[in-house]
């Protein structure tokens, strides 16, 4: 990956030449595509490079975005809310972007490494497993080992039970629920890890498109628990990358 100590010693070793280290330090910085900014600063800055949120965006606006991260040579890239269309547009220039109908992710795995750490994955029920995956997804393209437990929720609570295990064995534990969100607070209740909470839109008209278990994630009685916004399974996995990178520091 191009960082500045790389692009200053190519200019010293004279691989490249000072206005070509002035360019390639500017791009490490803000790009005007004119419809957006890209901040190619980012993997420098944060650990992780610019996420693309597809939706809302043309899809020409989308894939040009993608395209210009994967070409910059910042680690891997990310877009999320992508439909079928983005990804055609891009895999037609690079075909090693990858798309995930089900998280409606598309991804280009560069520099990812070996999988470290333990980030599981709980999800309640199947109709939560768009936002789980995105979750999952994230996680995983931030170098962490993903452990993913699915449809465990409360109506059939002993499904749950058996992988008693492998909850107590992960780093932080990321559970994602609609309905009235009840397993958020029965796992926190369980382990001894941080446990990020997912809300869904998943749910009858009293769910209220996600508000009702995302109240309920808010009052859980359990401890260490943090909860995101609605369907925001990318928060959550972004966030539980973090958690998982500081562990594999310590």
């Amino acid at each position: 990956m191009k960082d500045y100590r790389a692009i200053l010693e190519a200019v010293q070793d004279g691989r490249m030449s000072v206005n070509e280290g002035l360019e390639d330090l500017r791009r490490l910085d803000v790009e005007d595509l004119g419809f957006a900014q890209l901040d190619h600063h980012r993997a420098l800055r944060q650990g992780f490079p610019e996420v693309v949120y597809c939706e809302g965006k043309t899809p020409e606006q989308s894939a040009q975005i993608l395209l210009r991260l994967m070409r910059n040579g910042h680690g891997p890239v990310l877009g999320t809310r992508a439909s079928e269309q983005v990804f055609e547009l891009v895999r037609a220039e690079a075909s090693e972007f990858e798309y995930d109908p089900l998280s409606r992710t598309i991804v280009f795995r560069r520099g990812i490494g070996a999988l470290s750490g333990n980030v599981t994955v709980v999800c309640a029920g199947t109709s939560d497993l768009p936002v789980s995956e995105e979750a999952a997804v994230t996680a995983e393209l931030m170098g962490a080992h993903v452990t993913r437990i699915q449809d465990v929720g409360v109506a059939g609570i002993q499904r749950l039970f058996k992988h008693l295990d492998a909850l107590c064995e992960a780093r932080v534990l990321v559970v994602v629920a609609g309905m009235e969100g009840a397993l958020v607070s029965v796992v926190a209740g369980l382990v001894d890890q941080p446990v990020i909470a997912v809300p869904t839109s998943v749910g009858y008209g009293a769910n209220f498109s996600g508000v009702t278990p995302l109240l309920s994630m808010l009052n859980s009685c359990s401890s260490g628990v943090g909860v995101v916004n609605i369907d925001n399974g990318f928060g959550a996995g972004y966030l539980a990358g973090m958690i998982n990178r500081m562990g594999m520091s310590q």
